[in-house]
């Protein structure tokens, strides 16, 4: 199985890549399209700024890559965001796949949010074999409301998205690639869709 991780100027994909190993599965980290468009699965992480990510992802033409992808794709933190529709974060538009925007946590709250929290209403076989209330590792500013595509939930400030699904895009908030066994859990049942 060809597993290729989206390679581009938002951090952790070493650590996403160390997860998979970990796993016993060794996965591609490319920015080659068809290299991209041929894996069976696409891990899309990120961690920094929507607008310079975007402007990357324009200046490579990943952002159109990323469109195209019919094999399932698990976009993981700012890899979520960016597969949303509009991040408040530099204003910026993104790819569009769920149509959300990406919303700032309110000033009531310590930003970013940093550290664990629960995982509820845990939805699709991304999740199976996972216990409602599990705990995973969040570091974010923004958030995506709950909506039609969400397949978890959690709250700081607002109940929001946890996670999400659209056909074959599957993206999470938290990292499951920092969130111990429970997230290398998630892993796996993304490898085995």
């Amino acid at each position: 199985m060809k597993i290729a991780i989206v390679k581009y100027n938002a951090g952790n994909v070493c650590s996403v890549d160390f997860a998979l190993q970990r796993m016993g599965v060794i996965a591609s980290i490319t920015a080659n399209a068809e290299e991209i468009l041929s894996a069976d699965k696409v891990i899309f992480p990120g961690v920094g700024s929507a607008n310079a990510a975007m402007q990357y992802l324009a200046d490579k033409r990943l952002d159109k890559v990323i469109k195209q992808l019919q094999q399932p794709v698990l976009g993981i933190c700012l890899g979520m965001q960016l597969l949303c529709d509009y991040s408040e974060e530099g204003d910026t538009p993104c790819l569009g796949i769920f149509k959300q925007r990406v919303r700032k946590f309110s000033s009531a709250v310590k930003v970013p949010q940093v550290g664990w929290n629960t995982i509820s209403a845990l939805n699709t076989p991304l999740f199976k074999n996972i216990n409602e209330e599990a705990y995973m590792y969040f570091v974010h500013s923004y958030y995506v409301e709950k909506n039609e595509y969400t397949i978890a939930e959690t709250e700081y400030d607002t109940i929001y998205s946890a996670a999400m699904q659209k056909d074959n895009f599957y993206a999470v908030q938290f990292h499951p690639e920092k969130s111990g066994e429970i997230g290398q859990k998630v892993l796996e049942n993304f490898i085995q869709l």
